[in-house]
């Protein structure tokens, strides 16, 4: 762009004169004072290094005779340092030291510089001559060098609250034009602040190169908040394109700041601690570095413990109970907490196998004491429940295995249980009874045995003797069961059950009819309530077994001889039934005569076994 001046009136009068008469005096004083076209308005931005690309921005004249390069300093003279002829096309690098092998310059007057430097800032002007007139156009170079991205070093270790402390520098290192540092803390701008926050800074200038090399100093005093902080600096300069920034990394520092507060843990292995756990007793300080050491007060210590930051209980009792606590070791700062070791006791009387004879009564009591309402229920054979036991009147069902246990809800794993284990006796007691089989075939004879230790049951039959093997038991249930056995008379005979334990031995008879004699279908009992007479009952027992021996043979001959009359269909079925007890423990009677089937005979047999029997 160019502006009206002095200069063109001068280029103008320049027009006028001869061609070969020299420019005057005059005008080349007009020349030199008037402003030049365009000075100022074009400017050439480059990035130091590359290539300096200047071109002339002048049209070509008509007589071009040569053109010239030049550079022009303030209040100094200019320095020309580049030729080219219009005709000859010859090209003249003047001897310039710090242009030297840099220069190049084209058949259109574009002149270039090589390897940027700082010192190529300056006003360069490009002349184009004819006969009559010289054209100059000035461009204006700005250099610039990009800093090195800052780098905050020689950071302190450490900080500490209530300290003015060199918190770092911050530098960034050849660059050009000089740029500002600025300190960051959390993202914010860090600005001065008399006595919290000081900046200095410096700038270094390379002589060789020019390039700047700017160091930011930051003096801090911390609060505890700055434990996480996080501070950078920026380095701000202008490129080619305008404002630039560069980040440096941030970094966070460790702020030491007092112990303003002392804090006591008790760990257990659960939720609560019970009697025989390890217990774990943490002190701590919210300090920066926090304390190492401190002074443990426990229950019943009369000097505090001087331990590290934890201090161990092992298998505490309930006598640990109290209050812990723990202060610096120069007492200036404590804590304390209530502790509470939980305990379960169980009292049952009696325990352990306990034995008791029927009848008797048994005061038992389960007491519990805890450090807490405490759950109590009990369990026979593993079976809860519903009450505690009561004892006034002992009985066989009340034998078995009782449990009395108790827990604390709230205290995890901590229950107890005791065990009674109780055992009722009793002397055997017997209880006989007969039934007569809807057809009259057989009979059956029950022993109702009651004891504990169960007692061991044996049948005799006046004249067969033992009759243990035939006997078939029922289980033995709270300490009664029932030995019956199935018999077939053809005589009166006299049955004994003999009960028998560790404690007695109990006897009992019971006279049956024979089959063919009919009776009361109500049962016959007996019981043993006349123990005294076992020995005359003895006597009267090997009478019958002997008598029964006897009976049987004769009873065999009968039954064979009757079994030989019978062809019809009634002695068939008599056969059958026959078969069905033929293994059954059986007397017999004697014979009179042959006649033994007689009804009438048999009917009067009957009425008077009848009438012998008790």
């Amino acid at each position: 762009m160019e502006t009206p001046s002095a200069a063109a009136s001068c280029r103008r009068r320049r027009r006028r004169r001869h061609p070969l008469q020299p420019p005057s005096l005059l005008c080349l004083l007009l020349f030199a004072l008037c402003p030049q076209p365009g000075l100022g308005l074009y400017t050439l931005n480059t990035v130091y290094g590359d290539t300096i690309i200047l071109p002339c921005r002048i049209e070509l004249p008509d007589g071009l005779m040569f053109g010239r390069w030049k550079y022009e300093i303030a209040n100094r003279p200019s320095v020309f340092i580049a030729f080219r002829s219009a005709t000859k096309t010859n090209v003249h690098y003047d001897d310039v030291s710090e242009y030297k092998d840099r220069l190049t310059l084209l058949a259109n007057y574009t002149l270039s510089i090589s390897n940027a430097r700082i010192g190529d800032e300056k006003r360069f002007v490009c002349m184009l001559v004819t006969e009559d007139n010289v054209y100059e156009e000035p461009t204006i170079v700005k250099v610039f060098k990009q800093p090195s991205q800052p780098t905050i070093v020689n950071p302190a270790t450490f900080l500490e609250t209530e300290q003015l402390k060199l918190l770092g520098e911050c530098i960034s290192k050849e660059g050009y034009p000089e740029g500002n540092l600025t300190w960051y803390k959390n993202g914010m701008v860090l600005k001065p602040v008399e006595g919290a926050v000081v900046i200095n800074e410096q700038t270094n200038v390379d002589e060789a190169s020019g390039l700047y090399t700017v160091i930011s100093s930051l003096e801090y005093m911390p609060t505890k908040e700055d434990k996480k902080s996080h501070f950078t600096c920026t380095m701000t300069y202008y490129g080619p394109t305008g404002r630039e920034t560069i980040r440096s990394e941030s970094v966070v520092f460790d702020v030491h700041y007092p112990t303003e507060k002392v804090k006591i843990q008790v760990i257990s292995e659960g939720n609560t601690i019970k009697e025989g756990d390890n217990i774990t007793l943490r002190c701590s300080g919210n300090g920066n570095p926090p304390p190492e050491e401190f002074l443990f007060y426990i229950p019943g210590e009369l000097e505090p413990i001087r331990s590290s930051r934890i201090h161990i209980l092992s298998d505490v009792r309930r006598n640990a109970s109290g209050e812990y606590g723990c202060s610096l070791t120069d007492k200036s700062l404590a804590d304390s907490t209530l502790v509470t070791v939980h305990y379960l006791d169980l009292s049952l009387i009696p325990s352990g196998t306990v034995t008791k004879q029927i009848g008797e009564a048994l005061p038992v009591s389960c007491t519990v004491s805890s450090s807490r309402n405490a759950t109590l229920f009990w369990l026979k054979d593993n079976t809860r429940m519903r009450s505690s036991p009561s004892f006034s009147n002992l009985h066989y069902k009340d034998a078995g295995n009782y449990i009395c246990e108790t827990t604390l809800q709230e205290v995890e794993g901590l229950k107890k249980r005791q065990t009674l284990t109780l055992i009722v006796e009793g002397r055997p007691q017997i209880k006989m009874s007969k039934k007569t089989s809807s057809d009259g075939t057989f009979k059956t004879i029950s022993c109702h045995v009651e004891g504990y230790p169960k007692p061991a049951v044996q049948w005799t039959a006046a004249g067969i003797g033992s009759l243990i093997n035939k006997a078939k038991e029922t289980k033995y249930i709270d300490g009664k069961f029932s030995s019956k056995i199935i018999i077939a008379p053809e005589e009166n005979v006299t049955l004994t059950c003999t009960a028998e334990n560790q404690l007695e031995r109990t006897i009992t008879s019971l006279n049956v009819s024979a089959i063919n004699i009919p009776e009361s279908d109500e049962p016959d009992e007996r019981n043993n309530d006349n123990r005294e007479n076992v020995n005359d009952q003895a006597k009267l027992i090997v009478g019958i077994v002997v008598g029964l021996l006897l009976a049987a043979l004769v009873a065999g001959v009968a039954y064979w001889l009757y079994m030989k009359k019978s062809k019809d269909v009634h002695g068939e079925s008599e056969k059958e039934a026959a078969q069905n007890i033929q293994n059954l423990p059986r007397t017999a009677s004697k014979h009179v005569d042959k006649d033994l089937g007689n009804l009438e005979e048999n009917k009067k047999l009957e009425e008077n076994n009848h009438k012998s029997e008790a």
